[in-house]
């Protein structure tokens, strides 16, 4: 047997239930103490998401984080702690880091919620002073109080028996959900009410206009819920989904010609693009910096310590760029257009607009918009050879992030595994695309730090190591670059084609 957690009825105190079982069964109270209890997760639910909850419990005597089990409380890992570590590196060797490094990868724990507590460890024993049930109960200030039963081996009946009194006889509920969930509808909140994936609800009938107002909010709602997490820096992710939704809004406004106003397209067109330029060398410095034990690893071991120079380079670098870019999203510039866009898309639409597309419905407008650019990336891939240079697989790649982020702005107006299926294959042209520029733009960049280091004392074996770097990324890009001709042909086969030409494409009359 696990444990069994049931919810109290409101007037029903830990005392009153204390006595209530006093009457059945002999008991024994193990202690009592008064304790916070928070939950943590990262920004996006990543623990929640893998059916975890992780518990920091503080009291006067210890603190400790426990990993359970959301579903039945089993306990998974835990760790006596002062504090917790912002991040899974920071925890020591053992089972709680082991379990969190692959589920939270770079993202920071965060406090999601804290609880004020009063608990009581109460022991059931048998004639001869054995414990046979272990009993918790929780007492809350503004939630219901809860009772835990924990089984010990060799004595299940004893449970049994118990979980039937405590239902039968007092009227309890046993419960699976556990207190974060009441925790977080106190405060108006639920749990995944954050994710970097697009879910934009949008019917095939809606005008063309409408739907692209819904969109660009949706939009706009993810830059505004990371914005804070760009300016403190609390992890890369922030930054990273602050600038994907930025880009998705770029590319949205360049599909939305004939939809929206001319002069609103060029105003805020100008706007996104500013801000893509102002995030774009902080987050060019945060992957290098989450890139530098993979770049270690590429060198010979008796080069590996001479790199490190470079990664306080980069650390300093990227200190100054944060504070250049949170000065900037603090400013005049962008609260001021920010609130001016929000503005302008929750405003009434025109009821006669004068664009000549807004009149279509989405589902009208998405055909025609997905169907052209995938024809123009196919145009262009096939235009590609050997002799190309790399500013065509850049401008490829454009296009197919276009692309991509159009059929997910539209995903929900089409059978859902047929667009899944058509976006993954989208995808894996995308990733050796994203390849061979990524390779490129550090090969590049990597030259110009060591030409920036010269300046300040570089030790020579550094630039050698640098150079062993930059020889590397050559050798990568050109496998991804073979990797490309093999991708692109899968991609335009006729078993692709097909099935784009089927959903997209116009249909003759």
């Amino acid at each position: 047997m696990t444990a069994t957690h049931f919810e109290l009825p409101a007037n029903l105190t830990a005392e009153k239930l204390i006595a209530a079982l006093s009457d059945k069964v002999e008991t024994q109270l193990v202690s009592r103490q008064y304790l916070l209890k928070t939950y943590y997760d990262s920004f996006d639910w990543r623990l929640y998401r893998q059916g975890l909850t992780c518990e920091f419990n503080r009291s006067k005597q210890t603190s400790s984080l426990m990993l359970t089990n959301r579903k039945n409380g089993e306990l998974i890992a835990s760790t006596l702690l002062f504090d917790v570590p912002s991040f899974c590196h920071q925890f020591n060797p053992g089972k709680v880091r082991q379990t969190l490094e692959p589920l939270l990868g770079v993202r920071a724990l965060l406090a999601v919620c804290t609880l004020e507590c009063e608990t009581y460890h109460l022991d059931i024993v048998n004639k001869d002073e054995k414990t046979v049930l272990r009993v918790l109960i929780e007492e809350f200030e503004l939630l219901n109080n809860r009772l835990t039963l924990f089984p010990v081996k060799g004595y299940d009946k004893v449970a049994e028996h118990v979980v039937e009194m405590v239902t039968k006889e007092m009227g309890l509920c046993a419960v699976d959900k556990p207190v974060l969930l009441s925790a977080l509808r106190l405060q108006g909140r639920q749990p995944k009410d954050y994710s970097s994936k697009l879910d934009i609800h949008l019917t095939p009938e809606m005008h063309a206009d409408i739907a692209s107002k819904t969109i660009f909010s949706y939009l706009l709602r993810a830059i505004k819920l990371n914005e804070q997490g760009t300016i403190a820096d609390t992890d890369s992710e922030f930054l990273h989904d602050f600038r994907v939704a930025v880009r998705r809004t770029r590319a949205g406004l360049s599909q939305v010609k004939n939809v929206l106003p001319e002069d609103v397209l060029a105003r805020y067109g100008e706007f996104f693009s500013w801000l893509g330029q102002i995030t774009g060398e902080t987050r060019d410095l945060d992957v290098y910096l989450l890139s530098f034990e993979q770049y270690k690893k590429k060198l010979p071991a008796a080069l590996r310590q001479s790199i490190n120079p470079l990664q306080h380079f980069l650390a300093v670098k990227k200190q100054k760029s944060q504070k250049q870019l949170a000065k900037k999203l603090r400013s005049a510039k962008y609260l001021t257009m920010l609130a001016e866009w929000e503005a302008y898309l929750s405003s009434i639409p025109l009821t006669n607009p004068t664009e000549a597309d807004s009149k279509l419905t989405v589902k009208e407008l998405a055909d025609q918009r997905i169907w052209k650019t995938y024809k123009q990336a196919i145009k262009q891939g096939m235009a590609i050879d050997w002799h190309s240079p790399p500013e065509a697989l850049h401008k490829l790649r454009k296009t197919c992030k276009k692309l991509r982020y159009l059929m997910e702005f539209f995903q929900n107006l089409y059978p859902e595994r047929r667009i899944d299926k058509l976006i993954k294959r989208l995808k894996q042209l995308q990733e050796v695309l994203g390849d061979y520029q990524d390779y490129a733009v550090q090969q590049e960049r990597l030259q110009q730090f060591s030409e920036e280091m010269q300046s300040i004392n570089t030790p020579t074996r550094t630039f050698l190591a640098m150079g062993v770097l930059i020889q590397d990324f050559e050798s990568r890009k050109s496998k991804a670059r073979d990797r490309f001709a093999s991708q692109f042909a899968a991609f335009k086969k006729p078993r692709n084609h097909a099935p784009f030409h089927a959903l997209f494409a116009p249909k003759k009359a």
